[in-house]
């Protein structure tokens, strides 16, 4: 494996315990990128947070994401000085071989609706701003989810509960922060009327309830359920839905 060392890389032994290690030639964050591009999966869709944190990791360990943190200087001309001239090639170097990284970490389909762009800053930005609509669609997508699933018969409210909390879990990843005394009285809400009882005595004997704590109980309930009306409790009528 080859990792940074100083102002250089140095060739280290994967096998751990071993000393042994041999200086490698002087190299530039080009080798490092090389190394490290089949850790950074293929942005397709679903995945662009987690995405774009490695993208942003893996620059920036490789020394090139100056061309991401700097804006383009002025394109040296014959009166340009030679820090002025050195400065223009740092971000000129950076901004190349990040798109040369960047690009091809993105599935076709999507790299294709992205609009072209000789600025790796400027490419990020049209990322972000195409994701950012799409993170709104598919916030109301499950926020419309979560407020519409309802259990539909006494078995099955253990995954029913894990479903919504995954809902709950993946609107908070899109920063859409749902309580858990929200989501408690969202769950409550969407047990079928054979939970009625359970339901009246949770809301007059509990100030607050935690989710798994919740689970536990309505497992109970669901067992005292299906033990006390045995196979007749199992299903819900269309006319109890409607109540």
């Amino acid at each position: 494996m080859i990792r940074c060392c100083g102002d250089g890389l140095s060739e280290i032994s994967e096998r751990q315990g071993r000393d042994d290690w041999r200086p490698a030639k002087r190299c530039d964050g080009a080798v490092l990128i090389s190394e490290t591009v089949s850790e950074v999966h293929l942005l397709s869709g679903d995945n662009y947070k987690e995405w774009k944190d490695k993208i942003l990791f893996h620059l920036g360990c490789a020394d090139l994401d100056h061309a991401l943190r700097r804006e383009e200087p002025p394109t040296p001309t014959d009166a340009s000085s030679q820090a002025e001239v050195a400065l223009y090639e740092r971000w000129e170097k950076s901004n190349r071989l990040s798109m040369m990284f960047i690009k091809p970490r993105i599935s076709a389909s999507i790299r294709d609706s992205i609009p072209d762009c000789r600025n790796v800053k400027d490419y990020m930005k049209a990322i972000d701003e195409q994701f950012e609509s799409s993170s709104k669609v598919l916030a109301s997508t499950l926020m419309a989810q979560l407020s519409s699933m309802r259990l539909a018969s006494v078995r099955g409210v253990r995954e029913h509960i894990m479903r919504l909390r995954d809902i709950a879990t993946q609107l908070k990843a899109l920063e859409v922060e749902i309580s858990d005394s929200f989501l408690v009285h969202l769950i409550l809400n969407s047990l079928p009327v054979q939970y009625g009882s359970f339901k009246i005595s949770s809301n007059t004997h509990k100030e607050k309830w935690f989710i798994n704590e919740l689970l536990v109980m309505c497992v109970q309930e669901e067992g005292r359920l299906i033990q006390e009306f045995g196979e007749s409790a199992l299903l819900v009528t269309d006319e109890d839905s409607k109540k």
